[in-house]
């Protein structure tokens, strides 16, 4: 099996199964490790095609005399691929793409398709893309950055059309990785220096200390230095979170939907290995993870508990000085690392947000006076952030704010689309 018969599999697998595609990728990228050529050609190929589908199926329906939707699905996903190989990879050869997708049309039994194939892409390779500049900006924006009608205006709505193009714009960049340094067991400039050594190219992050970015590499997770407990991935935005908490030695910190665990390991660091760390999650499975992320990392103030945070547990009412809701959410500021999330209905994001109030003002029962509660999501939804926060604030006048707001986007800060409040607990009244 070859580089691009095996992206196929791949995106018919998540099509079909309307699957993650983190987990199906990454599970056939290591079955079929000894038969593939590179797997940065097909991760690239097949995010590519998930990420651009509008786009694609814009360009493709120029070229078509049916409708794309009576093209048979294995047929439309060569042609996906074409397209994207010819329009969107600036290393692969117009010869190379479209002969490689008549013969991938030969060898997965769409022979019949082969001349079509053919046609198409040879006729595509040579002219470049026109994107729409009708008088419906919603239209015209949809297809260019490839995001569905519904929230490309959603985006708009909430933060005005130029906003919005930059946040669908950066979406569709490619970002760098992101890691914290865990300052229990070595610094920035050393760890740079242990990447440096492997021609590894990394920097330090601007926004906030001890955070590394890292450019173009696989899987972190194989290094020596990460087995090691050197550091743990984590983007700048969430850093920036656990930053706002003002965590100190000896604190008693509550991390609510924890797993799997960036959050409570980065907090672990600010305390200095010092005080007490609950860290919940749902299910078992993940609190492990949270377990095993904080043994690699050498830290032993995080106790791991399963626990349902949409339930108020009475025994940790006024406990903690630090809480932090990280609620479940849309993950719509993380559609650039999960392009699939674009496509979801958006109706999900308002069955979310009471769940979201409920688990905040669960939340807000464990701090202590004077503490801080910080809410947080990795959603660009103002119904998800300012309007969920502003319901509570409306309800709970025990609580104010501590600073404002604070929104992170792609493309202006460089980070995971991200949202987090502050609160101060004012008494018990």
């Amino acid at each position: 099996m070859d580089d691009r018969q095996l992206s196929f599999k791949i995106l018919n697998r998540i099509e079909h199964d309307k699957a993650y595609s983190n987990l199906v990728l990454n599970n056939y990228l290591t079955q079929y490790k000894a038969q593939i050529y590179s797997a940065a050609f097909v991760t690239a190929l097949v995010y590519g095609v998930i990420e651009r589908k509008i786009t694609l199926d814009y360009v493709l329906s120029g070229y078509l005399s049916q409708p794309i939707k009576k093209l048979k699905p294995e047929v439309h996903t060569i042609l996906r691929m074409g397209v994207y190989q010819l329009k969107f990879m600036d290393n692969v050869p117009a010869s190379a793409a479209v002969n490689e997708s008549v013969k991938l049309s030969r060898s997965c039994g769409c022979s019949f398709a082969s001349g079509l194939i053919n046609s198409v892409l040879r006729k595509i390779a040579e002219s470049d893309i026109i994107y729409p500049n009708t008088d419906d900006k919603i239209f015209n924006m949809s297809v260019r950055f490839s995001c569905p009608e519904s929230l490309v205006k959603q985006f708009c709505d909430d933060y005005g059309e130029e906003c919005a193009k930059g946040i669908l714009s950066g979406f569709l960049k490619s970002s760098d990785v992101n890691i914290r340094v865990n300052t229990l067991k070595t610094d920035a400039l050393s760890l740079i220096k242990l990447f440096e050594d492997k021609k590894i190219h990394c920097e330090k992050a601007s926004s906030v200390e001890n955070h590394i970015r890292v450019k173009n590499f696989g899987s972190l997770e194989n290094m020596p230095e990460y087995k090691n407990g050197l550091f743990h991935v984590q983007d700048v935005s969430s850093a920036l979170c656990v930053k706002a908490l003002e965590l100190k030695e000896n604190m008693t910190f509550i991390d609510l939907c924890s797993a799997p665990g960036g959050k409570s390991f980065t907090a672990a660091q600010y305390m200095n290995n010092k005080g007490k760390i609950y860290a919940f999650d749902l299910y078992e499975h993940r609190t492990r993870l949270i377990k095993e992320g904080a043994k690699r990392l050498g830290t032993d103030i995080i106790d791991a508990r399963t626990g349902d945070a949409s339930v108020l547990n009475e025994s940790l009412i006024s406990s903690a000085d630090r809480v932090l809701a990280d609620v479940p959410c849309s993950g719509l500021g993380i559609i650039g690392r999960k392009p699939e999330i674009r496509y979801k209905d958006l109706s999900f994001v308002d069955k979310l947000t009471d769940l979201q109030y409920n688990i905040l003002i669960n939340a807000s029962e464990y701090v202590k006076a004077g503490g801080l509660l910080v809410y947080s999501t990795c959603s660009l939804s103002k119904k998800e952030n300012d309007c969920v926060c502003d319901r509570f604030l409306e309800n709970n006048k025990n609580y104010e704010k501590h600073g404002d707001y604070v929104t992170l986007m792609p493309h202006i800060n460089e980070t995971d689309g991200f949202f987090y409040a502050v609160f101060r607990r004012k008494d018990f009244g």
